[in-house]
């Protein structure tokens, strides 16, 4: 960067932190919060000073989550969050300190070193939420960042080869939909090379070890993949699974020698399994042998050790995720003996094959970071994240239920109970975004804060649709079949009221993105049994959620919920949508949005305030201009948690004997 570059740099960021004159919201009454500009509410009551300082160490926990490793294991590379946002940390020795490197306002989690070089870091950044990433690298000798990408379009699948020569991402800088793979030398970064142009979602996922080859996933939707290699010299891209049929593809690694593949994928069973390819015998044909099927369960994540005699495999059971290894000889699979909990990110050192790295967590305790050592299976914990200074046993640990809905779907569910509590107690129902997705028995200091402090149960429901129960399972909301999964709303309902310990006079639903839609349908659909919604960055209409989606993500999204431009579709798209029968809504209602939100757009908060509003119904609203899908700053965070506290407390109440929680006081 020049030195003449600097005013207009200057200029820029001046302008962007200014706050504007001009309200960013099409509802009546919204104004900026005081001391707070950058959140903008209408109705939102004050936060009394109590309630802060009953939250204060709950907003103060922290987690953990790994990025990499250096190739001797030595530094481990964390994201954390010690001010208002998650920064690169490294962390030299078990619990050893969390030394920063990067000191900026947004948000980064998706980094790696570069093998060889450690002083070098890339990572990836948006702004503002609005999640077009950028390309940074990172000296960590002089604390600089250098923009590598063009700083508009969305980048995103970040990977460095295993000789540090060879930067790789997806970008749609081509034409602004489409995601290619782009190829860069680290000695010159900036002069990246299209290496698919195709379209569609295309992203990278592993170099070949010697760098010649790049594994490359073609993305249709989420039970719609396709593995593709990539000869980098010779440009000839070659698909490696079958052109008949379909099935998702998860983690993909080469082998020791780069001649062949271990891929995971449900295309010849219910769950995600792991399968070996050689590449000279693709694409598939028949059906392969699963070196998992032992394991009647989701593989979610596959690492090689660098002697290619292991693979460490993830797998998701029934919401917790166990590590086992597989002896590539042997094709022996057995678990590692490590703390139950949730473990993601697996990653063993370029130049170790005895030491395994990875992060875990569990309901109790956020992620954080560990190895465990191969030859004496013993795992080393490297980061412990504060939770405000509480001792985490007094939180509690979920019970694992199932109840019945329609078409023979038994739901799964976590049951978080209050440890002393006596009576009926309240209940906040928390529905996972995706729809694609699944709720694990994580940290979630706003669950713990309604169980220990209020007194609430929450209940945790992955209904039809979800993700971690087989193919089967996830795809019975497809299309038009998502009016059918309205009905496991009710079976939750109904599941609430067989219970003795639960209130279902006092129910309430919380949920985010897709749950933010569920949230909403419940309301609309179910309007007698709910008496308060937090939605938060949900979906009040298919239909116009489709349209008004980012155009990289349509297409996508079309295979998931259908296609809006199909008038049958549509049909059903218009009658399960909220905003479509807001006047049976009798339960209050908060909506929290994102200004900068590319996938659920602000628009879809604001139809379903001002329709509510329309009928003389109280709607608080909160509006964050400097955030996305979400709220990632901490003080935007934190207000966004202690008003929806504030509102389901103020309209479940608390039940006449609780447990004393960290606090003490009630």
């Amino acid at each position: 960067m020049t030195l003449g570059a600097l005013p207009l740099i200057v200029s820029l960021l001046a302008a962007q932190a200014a706050p504007s004159s001009k309200a960013p919201s099409q509802v009546p009454g919204i104004a900026p919060l005081p001391g707070q500009p950058n959140v903008w509410v209408s109705n939102v009551p004050p936060v009394p000073p109590e309630l802060r300082q009953r939250l204060d160490q709950y907003l103060e926990a922290r987690s953990a989550s790994l990025v990499d490793v250096t190739g001797d294991g030595k530094q481990v590379l964390i994201a954390t969050r010690f001010a208002d946002t998650n920064q690169l940390h490294v962390v030299e020795m078990p619990m050893g300190a969390r030394t920063q490197l990067t000191f900026t306002d947004e948000p980064i989690n998706n980094a790696r070193f570069q093998p060889g070089n450690p002083q070098a870091i890339y990572y990836l950044q948006d702004k503002g939420g609005g999640e077009f990433f950028q390309l940074f690298r990172l000296d960590r000798r002089t604390g600089r960042s250098e923009l590598l990408t063009d700083g508009k379009s969305r980048h995103e699948g970040l990977r460095v080869s295993r000789d540090g020569r060879q930067v790789t991402y997806g970008g749609t800088g081509r034409n602004g939909k489409d995601t290619d793979v782009y190829v860069a030398s680290t000695s010159d970064p900036k002069q990246a090379r299209r290496v698919t142009e195709a379209e569609g979602t295309w992203l990278p996922v592993e170099f070949s070890p010697d760098g010649s080859k790049l594994l490359v996933i073609q993305t249709r939707a989420v039970d719609d993949a396709d593995l593709h290699v990539v000869d980098l010299e010779t440009g000839e891209r070659r698909q490696l699974t079958p052109k008949e049929g379909k099935g998702s593809v998860g983690a993909a690694v080469f082998t020791q020698d780069g001649q062949a593949v271990y891929f995971v994928t449900d295309r010849y069973g219910d769950f995600a399994e792991l399968y070996r390819l050689e590449l000279a015998k693709a694409p598939l044909t028949g059906t392969p042998v699963s070196l998992t099927k032992s394991v009647r369960w989701n593989v979610v994540s596959a690492a090689l050790s660098s002697d290619g005699r292991q693979l460490a495999v993830g797998l998701n059971e029934d919401g917790y995720v166990r590590v086992y290894l597989l002896d590539t000889r042997t094709q022996k699979l057995a678990p590692v003996e490590i703390p139950k909990g949730v473990v993601s990110t697996l990653r063993f050192p370029l130049q170790r094959s005895d030491l395994l790295a990875f992060a875990m967590g569990d309901a109790r305790s956020p992620s954080d970071v560990w190895t465990v050592d191969l030859k004496t299976r013993k795992p080393t914990r490297w980061t412990r994240s504060e939770v405000g200074g509480i001792d985490t046993d007094i939180f509690t640990m979920p019970e694992l239920v199932r109840y019945p809905s329609t078409d023979g779907v038994k739901v799964p569910a976590f049951l978080y109970k209050p440890k002393h509590a006596t009576g009926k107690v309240p209940v906040v129902v928390v529905f996972h975004g995706g729809p694609e997705s699944q709720s694990l028995p994580t940290f979630s200091n706003f669950t713990q804060y309604l169980v220990t402090e209020l007194g609430m149960a929450v209940l945790v429901p992955n209904v039809r649709g979800s993700d971690g129960y087989g193919k089967t399972y996830r795809a019975m909301d497809d299309g038009v079949k998502r009016e059918q999964s309205l009905a496991d709303i009710g079976a939750t309902l109904d599941f609430i009221a067989s219970r003795e310990d639960l209130d279902a006079a006092r129910v309430g639903v919380y949920g985010g993105s897709y749950g933010g839609y569920m949230t909403l349908a419940a309301v609309t659909f179910y309007p007698e049994r709910i008496k308060a919604a937090v939605d938060v960055v949900g979906i009040s209409s298919l239909g116009s959620f489709l349209q008004n989606t980012q155009a990289y993500r349509r297409d996508l999204r079309r295979a998931e919920y259908g296609d809006e431009r199909d008038a049958e579709v549509r049909k059903v798209q218009e009658r399960i949508s909220p905003l479509g029968a807001v006047e049976k809504i009798r339960a209050a209602l908060y909506v929290q949005q994102g200004a900068n939100d590319p996938r659920v757009p602000q628009s879809e908060a604001e139809q379903v305030v001002q329709a509510v509003r329309k009928r003389g119904s109280d709607v608080w609203y909160m509006l964050a201009t400097d955030e996305g899908h979400g709220f990632q700053k901490k003080d935007n965070r934190d207000y966004a948690q202690m008003t929806a506290l504030m509102f389901l407390e103020k309209h479940l109440g608390t039940p006449p004997a609780q447990a004393g929680g960290a606090s003490g006081s009630k």
